[in-house]
């Protein structure tokens, strides 16, 4: 009994040891390589469009206002009909003005009257004064006397100026060429000083404000100062429906200062509008031209991984992926410009990013050829 007890002792150790042989030989072994495609990044010539909102405004544009008052009489345009500088455009009721006009002449003239009376008296009474006919204070006095009718003329002129301006301005005029829009009177129409009668606006050219980032001054400030030579190709409208305005455009100002609050300065394009396409007040687009030439590295946008904001991609050496940080450009179609990060001939993932982390075994196909520019 007791040696089948050691025989068995014997056996289960035996077990045991086999057990454990045959774990040891069941480790894990390490995950196959990740099968990955790749291309070789190469420089080609990126160009690209950056879009912003924009607003066409006039150049020019005044509020027409009378400074008289009165009953609109007549009214010589159409409304939105072209005018040119000098037009009439309103006419108010003139009699009340023309009845000024008269008697600020009238006045005139009774004040001239006076001077001269006054000045024949002075002239006898200075004679007088040199026979001793007549007493130095006499003399005194009718020398005030001419004074005061001088002054009195003077004072009647400026009376007969001022009815006259009202006058003049009784009849409105449009201030330059432009556009006028819809009248807000009409005919019969009692207006007062500051009434808004209409609006006059330059239209060719006309202007288009946008918004740039102050990060983008630069940019826009060597387009002011020394404009492209294939201007058709770098400011153009992109109308709401899509279309392409078929006029190109250039930089005419940036505003004097940058908005604090959201880090943005106006910039003002200017177009040729000889067919009246583009209507102040209107919201559009500019699509502005880039072109960066042959040191850009374009690739494709899938190769790119996201990370908390930042940007990577995974680059293939010696059988194993290796993350790298990159800083992207515009996005153009379904590529993406690369403005820091790669370099020429770097071995580029673009297949199974999304089973890769750094340092793992991958194993690379054929390169792919560089994506078309």
């Amino acid at each position: 009994m007791r040696s089948n007890l050691q025989w068995i002792g014997l056996l289960s150790v035996v077990l045991g040891i086999a057990s454990c042989g045959e774990n040891k030989s069941a480790a894990p072994q390490a995950p196959p390589a990740v099968p990955v495609a790749v291309y070789l990044v190469q420089p080609g010539n990126a160009t690209y469009y950056d879009n912003y909102p924009a607003t066409i405004t006039p150049l020019s544009q005044v509020d027409i206002k009378p400074q008289v008052s009165g009953n609109i009489v007549n009214i010589f345009f159409k409304d939105g009909q072209y005018v040119r500088k000098g037009q009439k455009l309103y006419e108010i009721d003139q009699q009340q003005y023309q009845a000024a006009v008269q008697q600020a002449v009238a006045n005139l003239n009774v004040a001239k009257a006076n001077l001269a009376k006054s000045q024949q008296d002075a002239d006898r009474y200075t004679e007088l004064a040199k026979q001793d006919a007549i007493a130095r204070q006499t003399l005194d006095h009718q020398i005030a006397d001419l004074e005061s009718a001088k002054r009195q003329v003077d004072a009647a002129q400026a009376g007969v100026v001022s009815v006259q301006t009202n006058l003049k301005y009784s009849m409105i005029y449009a201030p330059f060429d432009g556009t006028i829009g819809i009248s807000q009177v009409k005919v019969g129409t009692s207006v007062y000083a500051q009434t808004l009668l209409n609006s006059v606006s330059t239209d060719d050219p006309i202007a288009v404000d946008i918004a740039i980032d102050q990060s983008e001054i630069p940019q826009f400030s060597a387009y002011l100062e020394n404009p492209p030579k294939d201007k058709d190709s770098i400011f153009t409208v992109v109308n709401t429906d899509g279309s392409i305005y078929p006029y190109p455009g250039h930089v005419y100002l940036l505003d004097r200062a940058a908005d604090p609050q959201t880090g943005t300065i106006k910039a003002r394009l200017v177009f040729p509008n000889a067919k009246h396409l583009l209507k102040p007040g209107v919201t559009t687009n500019i699509r502005v031209k880039h072109d960066a030439g042959e040191s850009s590295l374009l690739i494709p946008y899938k190769a790119v991984v996201e990370q908390l904001g930042e940007y990577f991609v995974y680059l293939a050496k010696d059988n194993r992926a290796f993350q790298r940080k990159v800083t992207l450009g515009t996005k153009i179609s379904d590529k993406i410009v690369v403005r820091k990060g790669l370099e020429q001939g770097d071995s580029l993932i673009t297949e199974g990013v999304q089973k890769l982390r750094d340092s793992v075994a991958v194993r690379v196909g054929p390169p792919k050829a560089t994506p078309g520019k």
